[in-house]
């Protein structure tokens, strides 16, 4: 199975990129991983409703181009599964035949609605909210997890 996660922005921190690594590592195990890292949009300090918009539509058009397979955007309003759900809903991707999962993580701003309209499923971690560069090691780590519950691996108690 290929897994890809398309994010806007790049990890800042030493600890997040650690992190991010280690779990990118472990899933070579069990999948083909691509991580695609998108420049995010400049934007004024108290950027307007329609400069907003005008970033999220640029970024949008740069994630189309990359989301295939079945695509799930990481939104507020998505809805929110347990651990083995998500594993669930991974495995039955592949048994169904979708060689690619693609998961998107947009910038601070959140998603071109556009990009959620071409999801598969629309994912939420939480109601809480997250920095997104800390939603990354997150949803790596959950990916993670999904895979070592439908392999039978100890990780996941």
């Amino acid at each position: 199975m290929n897994i890809e996660l398309i994010v806007v922005g790049r990890l800042k921190e030493d600890y997040l990129r650690a992190a991010s690594a280690e779990y990118i590592k472990r899933l070579g195990r069990y999948c083909n991983f691509t991580l695609h890292e998108l420049e995010e949009s400049r934007l004024s300090d108290a950027p307007s409703e329609k400069e907003i918009a005008a970033a999220l539509k640029k970024e949008g058009e740069q994630i189309k181009k990359l989301a295939k397979g079945m695509v799930i955007p990481m939104c507020i309003e998505g809805r929110q599964l347990t651990s083995p759900e998500l594993a669930e809903k991974i495995s039955s991707a592949g048994v169904a035949g979708v060689s690619t999962v693609t998961f998107i993580i947009g910038s601070s701003f959140g998603l071109d609605p556009e990009v959620k309209a071409l999801g598969d499923f629309r994912l939420s971690m939480s109601k809480m909210t997250f920095p997104h560069q800390l939603a990354r090691v997150m949803l790596l780590e959950q990916i993670y997890r999904s895979f070592q519950i439908t392999t039978g691996g100890k990780y996941h108690k």
